[in-house]
């Protein structure tokens, strides 16, 4: 079959290789699918550099998360062959390729109706924006909501997942295109931080109180502002460092406005051996999917050749939503 290989540590984009490899076996707990469509993660260009908090030694294939049609399953995996799923990937058979392995446990089955582009889609950043917003931040109908990076996929889903649950929300985006999308996607404000003040018009916005949640997959400068615009006894949920910075927090700060600083690391529950926050979140996105409730940004498909272009412009934040590989296109 064919797949990308990363054979040495680096960007993506130079250092991929396409080969012909031989097809992987699944382990006895394990499924093989074919793959239809797996989602470009930022994730995915770090741990190719070597900067991701799991590390995979060399050569592998990236692609943290894939869905299709399961081809082979070991003794033990529970699975049937012919079955739709979505599920991260395991060890060195990632997504970018025309098979890919997964944990049996771990997929989630797809029902009928839904299509392996949209499972694959809303995966990844619906499930960080359910496990964020709901099972780490708590969040309640009526509150107020701040999404930075609201264009891109992990931002995008936060929007529509807070708006559906009956928030209001401010999306915060870069460049008038971007903005644009956000509107769209049914954000109620929208603010431009290219080129307005986030905090002067958020402050503004609310009556000088700020939001309850902040929803800040960005790290570096915009959590500094952000921290400033989360209200009293709010939360400051800390998803990823797509600005390549990771910031600290003053203390004294969290202390005076009793707000919460939250992690959200969704794939540090795959290690715990209760999988029901897993269970209950596909369960919940898929039939919000079914129902119309939520429907995931897509922002364009790819096939096999188009992998390392695609990659660069994710990094280059030159991406809306979702980017979805599909290696037969």
């Amino acid at each position: 079959m064919q797949a990308w290989q990363l054979t040495r540590l680096g960007d993506p984009w130079d250092n991929l290789a396409l080969r012909e490899v031989a097809l992987p076996e699944p382990g006895p707990e394990q499924i093989r699918i074919r793959v239809d469509a797996t989602d470009l993660n930022f994730a995915d260009i770090l741990q190719c550099q070597g900067s991701y908090q799991v590390k995979l030694a060399l050569p592998f294939t990236p692609g943290m998360n894939s869905a299709g049609v399961v081809t082979a399953a070991g003794p033990e995996s529970k699975i049937q062959v012919g079955a739709r799923v979505v599920g991260p990937t395991t060890g060195p058979f990632g997504g970018y390729a025309e098979q890919a392995i997964i944990t049996a446990a771990q997929a989630q089955l797809l029902p009928d109706g839904l299509s392996t582009m949209k499972a694959s889609a809303m995966h990844v950043t619906y499930g960080t924006a359910w496990f964020g917003l709901h099972l780490r931040g708590n969040l309640k109908a009526g509150e107020t909501v701040l999404v930075l990076a609201g264009a891109g996929g992990v931002g995008s889903a936060a929007i529509d997942l807070a708006k559906a649950h009956g928030c209001w929300v401010v999306a915060a985006a870069g460049g008038a295109d971007k903005v644009s999308v956000c509107r769209d996607l049914g954000a109620d404000e929208v603010i431009d931080y290219n080129s307005e003040d986030l905090y002067a018009r958020v402050m503004q916005m609310t009556d000088k109180r700020g939001v309850d949640v902040v929803y800040d997959p960005v790290g570096g400068a915009y959590f500094d502002v952000a921290r400033r615009l989360v209200a009293w006894e709010g939360r400051l949920l800390v998803i990823g460092f797509a600005s390549g910075v990771i910031p600290s927090a003053p203390a004294n700060h969290a202390l005076v406005k009793n707000y919460s600083v939250v992690g959200v690391h969704m794939g540090g529950y795959r290690s715990h051996p209760d999988q029901t926050p897993f269970k209950r979140c596909y369960g919940e996105l898929h039939q919000m999917l079914l129902d119309g409730r939520i429907s995931p940004l897509v922002g364009g498909t790819i096939g096999m050749t188009g992998l390392p272009d695609a990659l660069k412009r994710l990094a280059n934040r030159q991406t809306t939503g979702r980017i979805i590989f599909n290696p037969s296109r």
